[in-house]
């Protein structure tokens, strides 16, 4: 089963084998992203082991969302021995988020 996850905006998209679902996942993502991916794979009969390969919205888009999004498909490849692809098609050991511009990092205070 084929995994498709752009975590770039506040609404978390995810094909499974082409089945699109859209989740208004807004500030729960990073504690609520890998139960959703989970009931998504249980409506399909499936489970981590049945997935084949992922493919990643790498950017631009939310700095945050992006390196949530990073984090999990970067585990799940790794973890399932399964290819990992950024949103161009290309084949990548690991997803570097490209946030489409420098970070805003504030100075530090002291």
């Amino acid at each position: 089963m084929k995994l498709y996850l752009d975590t770039s905006a506040p609404t978390t998209i995810i094909k499974l084998d082409g089945q699109e679902y859209r989740w208004e996942s807004g500030h729960s993502l990073a504690e609520q992203l890998h139960q959703y991916l989970r009931d998504r794979l249980k409506e399909h009969g499936k489970t981590w082991a049945d997935l084949t390969e992922i493919t990643f919205m790498s950017g631009p888009g939310s700095f945050t969302g992006l390196r949530i999004g990073a984090a999990v498909v970067n585990s799940l490849a790794h973890e399932l021995h399964i290819p990992l692809y950024n949103h161009k098609g290309e084949q990548v050991p690991v997803i570097i988020p490209d946030y489409g511009r420098p970070a805003n990092v504030t100075p530090p205070r002291k």
